[in-house]
């Protein structure tokens, strides 16, 4: 209902002369938060394909135009409190503000598009963009990717983004996988070491020995923040597991929907149940190859020396502690 008179109040819904905007909404959230069909929608709220339909396109509208206010940044100053409050993050990730992934969402396309939307893993799908806070709160989404598309190629697209670029505030920065390059406000695993946190934690696994291991072991404990968060919207939303066969368009429009939906719904109920996805497929993408990364740091400058500080001195850290025990 709060919902509702938000999107009543600024004039992005109406009601109609035989539909409330309570009706509307929920016909929105039925399809979404359900993934049901056209004609189940309809024989629920009695109305005509058509009047679904149109509805579904109205109500995504006016949730997409209301991202501007849910999905953004917090305050740059604030330090997240799982920093702040953690010896094994603070202070080298203080200036952190979250993690930045790609996902693959499943994609209907005609068959002359397959082939572009086809992924690494044989399936059609869309890439996701999708910038997260340590709240698991979405900074930034940036949907519409086929998914064949390299997930630093999307990311170069968001930060030459000619009406919604992705901005890093200086000094500041967000934790990415292998499959991003290190480049200022990023920062990426050392290559070479292990950094998946199954690599860590399996039954028999050695201790970090070296500050690029330790380094790798805590950033991807940090960064598993946005995996949980892709497994958190798509357990709220199963439409996103699913071809749906909407236009390409109103596709890449409910995935925008859902991350502000999800951010509503921390924001006006933290204590709202949290849906984990336990069946979510990793989100972890191919390495770059050297010459890509040559390149991409060449046109936005490295991160390297940031990261051998941290690294340098997290280590240095982590032996004088190992050493009181």
């Amino acid at each position: 209902m709060r919902l509702c008179n938000i999107l009543r109040d600024r004039n992005l819904l109406e009601d109609a002369r035989d539909i409330t905007v309570e009706e509307q909404v929920a016909i929105l959230l039925l399809t979404i938060g359900h993934n049901e069909r056209n004609r189940a929608v309809q024989n629920t709220f009695q109305h005509s394909g058509q009047t679904i339909s149109k509805y579904v396109s109205l109500v995504l509208r006016a949730i997409c135009i209301l991202g501007k206010d849910y999905v953004r940044r917090p305050n740059d100053e604030m330090m997240p409190a799982h920093i702040r409050h953690s010896k094994r993050f603070f202070p080298y990730f203080e200036n952190c503000l979250g993690a930045i992934d790609g996902t693959h969402i499943p994609a209907w396309v005609p068959a002359s598009d397959q082939a572009r939307f086809r992924n690494r893993k044989g399936f059609v799908s869309q890439n996701v963009m999708a910038v997260v806070g340590l709240d698991t709160r979405f900074h930034y989404v940036l949907a519409g990717w086929e998914g064949s598309a390299t997930d630093s190629r999307v990311l170069y697209n968001a930060l030459d983004h000619e009406t919604d670029p992705f901005v890093v505030p200086e000094g500041k920065f967000y934790l990415a996988d292998g499959g991003y390059p290190n480049i200022v406000g990023l920062l990426t695993p050392y290559r070479g070491h292990r950094y998946h946190m199954s690599e860590f934690n399996t039954r028999g696994a050695r201790s970090p020995r070296t500050e690029e291991e330790l380094f790798n072991h805590r950033h991807s404990s940090l960064r598993n923040t946005v995996e949980r968060t892709f497994g958190m919207l798509k357990g709220r939303f199963p439409i996103l597991k699913m071809q749906v066969q909407y236009p390409f368009q109103k596709q890449a429009q409910i995935v925008l929907a859902t991350c502000v939906l999800h951010n509503f719904i921390i924001e006006h109920n933290p204590n709202a149940e949290q849906f984990d996805d336990e069946d979510a497929p990793s989100t972890d993408n191919f390495v770059l190859s050297e010459p890509e990364i040559a390149s991409q740091t060449h046109q936005r400058g490295s991160n390297n020396a940031l990261r051998a500080a941290i690294s340098s001195q997290m280590f240095t850290d982590y032996q004088l502690n190992r050493q009181r025990r």
